[in-house]
């Protein structure tokens, strides 16, 4: 990273948004701060003293792999997400991205940074360009149009970031995202599966002190294990017709394994084994995923079957070597066969 701290925002930290006049004026004519669109979904946050939920010095991109991106002052407000209104209805409802220059601390008066005071028409762009540049017609040969939005973007609005870049690490804590015992138990994890994946002979046995540690204190077991389907077997589906408010419980994880493929997916869904601390709990089911703008090809993905967005669970960024401690809060897609009906006798909310 160019800088150790990144924003001049701490996670916690109560911020105001800027007039949309002021950040019109921070960004250029295709709407865009350091790359990073400004989306219409975000300007009736306007005005509002909203609290940083974390600093968003890094990400993801799924779109590019595995490896994390470093990215320069924004932060993610605590549960300010898109809702896709300006982008036919997008589902993914992905927190959002902030420039520094769009916030000020809560309270603050005086002229804004980074030319944002600036009266309208001496700069940036109009609330017509942010509605005019987010949908683009369909190109020759094609039926689909293509979307703009801040997650098609991150690939242009930040670079690569190596995970062994210890500065990323002091940031995480300095900035108040992550606790220090988590910070340590999580690289503590990536030395553990390092040498259980090291391919030297003793995998099976370092996952099975694992277990029964976790077991011992009830912590979550192992995540990376065989998948269950065989070679060239079909995945087995269930159909339980959740609906929004349904309380779910969320199968043991030896029994998800036995619907995943070689490639840890059920019938191309991907579970990913930061899904494994929420097994075994129950969740409120919050909506059915039906639609996404995808990040890799810009345009809208329609599911041919629904997955489903479970209340408040959304990836913690434990495991994964390449983007430790993701700020990103990205919702997890579950099958309904990964999930199983509480009875109403046995939901609290009964």
């Amino acid at each position: 990273m160019s800088t150790l701290f990144s924003s001049i925002f701490r996670a916690g930290d109560l911020v105001e948004v800027r007039s949309k006049e002021e950040i019109l004026a921070t960004l250029d004519a295709n709407g865009r701060l350091e790359e990073m669109p400004f989306m219409p979904e975000m300007l009736k946050h306007c005005g509002k003293t909203l609290r940083v939920g974390k600093r968003a010095h890094k990400t993801c991109d799924p779109a590019l792999g595995i490896g994390g991106r470093k990215m320069l002052n924004t932060v993610h407000l605590e549960n300010i997400r898109c809702n896709g209104a300006a982008h036919d209805g997008c589902e993914a409802a992905c927190l959002i991205f902030w420039k520094d220059a769009w916030l000020k601390p809560a309270g603050e008066k005086g002229p804004s940074p980074n030319g944002a005071g600036k009266p309208f028409g001496s700069g940036g762009c109009s609330e017509e360009t942010l509605w005019s540049t987010i949908k683009h017609p369909p190109k020759v040969g094609e039926t689909e149009p293509t979307y703009v939005c801040q997650n098609t973007q991150v690939k242009f609005a930040t670079q690569p970031l190596k995970w062994w870049d210890p500065r990323q690490y002091v940031e995480d804590f300095t900035s108040g995202n992550v606790r220090l015992q988590d910070l340590v138990a999580g690289l503590t994890f990536s030395v553990w599966r390092t040498v259980t994946e090291a391919g030297l002979g003793i995998g099976t046995a370092m996952r099975w002190i694992y277990d029964t540690f976790q077991r011992m204190r009830g912590g979550v077991p192992y995540p990376i294990r065989p998948f269950g389907v065989p070679d060239g077997s079909k995945a087995p589906q269930s159909r339980l017709d959740l609906q929004v408010g349904d309380v779910v419980r969320v199968k043991p994880y030896k029994d998800i394994l036995e619907t995943l493929d070689c490639n840890y997916r059920n019938r191309g869904l991907y579970f990913d084994p930061e899904m494994v601390p929420f097994t075994e709990r129950e969740y409120e089911v919050e909506r059915r995923q039906k639609q996404i703008i995808d990040e890799g090809s810009c345009k809208m993905v329609r599911f041919k079957t629904d997955a489903i967005i479970l209340k408040d669970v959304v990836c913690e960024a434990r495991y994964a070597i390449c983007r430790r401690f993701c700020p990103r809060a990205i919702y997890p897609y579950w099958r309904e066969i990964w999930l199983e009906r509480v009875p109403q006798s046995q939901n609290p909310a009964n």
